[in-house]
């Protein structure tokens, strides 16, 4: 009986803590990512509706909407297509899947949805105050993922 691959999860975004992360994950975890499912994930963030309604003085059309739209999705998917090729030249094949929400939440919905059992994230090292103005979508992840969740730091 054939043994079921482990899924791994390797949530992406456009900065180089998490392109860091992906190639350290390649690298350091190579023979075992051999045996798994490896899904490249990034998230479409919402965008600020008020913000483009306010900048157009309430005229705003939904050509115009649905063009922010389109712009959002080809960027994500420029993105994943950049990271699949890195997968490829380290002898990986892998999946790749964009969604529009809040980051922490829809990689949280996503890991639980497609039964990942490990998520890999990279860190933006930020210090406890921009953390907790900003937030944290790696800290979200470690307590409300359910499954194990490595989080990558780039040395300084």
């Amino acid at each position: 009986m054939e043994e079921e691959k482990k899924k791994v999860m390797v949530a992406i975004d456009e900065s180089e803590f998490s392109l860091y992360a992906l190639k350290w994950t390649l690298q350091k975890l190579h023979d075992s990512l051999l045996n798994s499912e490896l899904v490249l994930f990034t998230v479409q963030p919402i965008v600020d509706y008020a913000f483009i309604y306010a900048s157009t003085y309430g005229v705003t059309s939904p050509e115009l909407l649905a063009a922010f739209q389109e712009n959002q999705k080809k960027t994500a998917m420029a993105l994943l297509d950049k990271a699949k090729d890195i997968c490829k030249d380290h002898g990986i094949s892998a999946e790749t899947i964009t969604e529009a929400g809040d980051p922490k939440e829809t990689i949280c919905e996503a890991v639980e949805k497609l039964k990942i059992e490990l998520l890999v994230m990279g860190s933006h090292s930020r210090a406890a105050l921009q953390r907790a103005f900003l937030g944290s979508v790696s800290n979200y992840c470690v307590h409300n993922a359910k499954c194990q969740v490595l989080v990558v730091k780039k040395k300084a």
